[in-house]
């Protein structure tokens, strides 16, 4: 576990995109085609136009990146509140990125449910990940509530537990009320798992995250990276870590 403290969010931002590239760069070059999973939120929107403007970006092949979201709100394709939707106005479009790398879920088009979003994105995960034990994610990116959630997994609720490699959300306590998430195995599936939290009302879920909580009432201190979890935290963030 390590937390990589910052006074600001806007330093926070620019630590973790100068991460993000390198560790890209560096998986490139020891021959590895990295999948990273992305978050969504205000901070994560400000660490991806970091590295969209990043001066080193060009060390990246960025064609040869695989992109996944840890969840996903199951809203129409051009609502706003996909993070998908954000991710591709402040990252995947500035960047020449290989559409067919580029893993979103379904939207919602009045067709499908969001129990059928959810299982297509595990198809997709089950066709394009590697077999075995090992770590499929490079870097996956989470954020963090002030109640402790996590990609859409929620204290004392149901999906926390769920088993598979996705789950579908409904009645979620925070709009919108439907989502699709990855489970809490899927989200252990990572060499490594940044977190990335600021301001004073996530210091309490990032303390008790720190501190190995019980998942179900704290579920952002479950997920764990096989090489390494680092907790990038503003000064606010980390005011109860000591």
């Amino acid at each position: 576990m390590t937390v990589v403290r910052a006074a600001t969010q806007d330093e926070v931002a620019s630590t973790v995109a100068d991460a993000f590239v390198a560790s890209l760069a560096a998986a490139q070059a020891a021959g590895r085609v990295p999948s990273i999973v992305l978050t969504g939120g205000t901070i994560a929107r400000k660490v991806h136009v970091g590295v969209a403007e990043h001066p080193e970006r060009d060390r990246v092949d960025w064609s040869a990146v695989n992109l996944w979201w840890g969840d996903e709100r199951f809203v129409a394709a051009d609502d706003e509140e996909r993070n998908e939707v954000q991710a591709r106005a402040d990252l995947v479009d500035r960047l020449p990125f290989d559409p067919t790398k580029v893993h979103a879920v379904l939207a919602d088009d009045g067709t499908a449910d969001v129990e059928d979003a959810a299982a297509a994105y595990a198809r997709e995960l089950r066709t394009a990940l590697p077999d075995g034990e090992g770590p499929w994610f490079d870097i996956l990116m989470l954020g963090v509530g002030p109640d402790g959630h996590c990609a859409s997994l929620f204290p004392g609720r149901p999906e926390v537990d769920a088993t598979g490699l996705t789950v579908a959300v409904r009645d979620a306590p925070k709009p919108p009320p439907q989502r699709v998430s990855l489970t809490m195995g899927t989200l252990h599936r990572a060499r490594e798992v940044w977190f990335v939290a600021v301001g004073e009302s996530k210091a309490a879920a990032v303390a008790r995250s720190v501190a190995g909580r019980d998942v179900h009432e704290t579920p952002s201190a479950g997920p764990r990276g096989t090489d390494d979890t680092r907790w990038y935290v503003d000064d606010a963030a980390a005011s109860q870590l000591y």
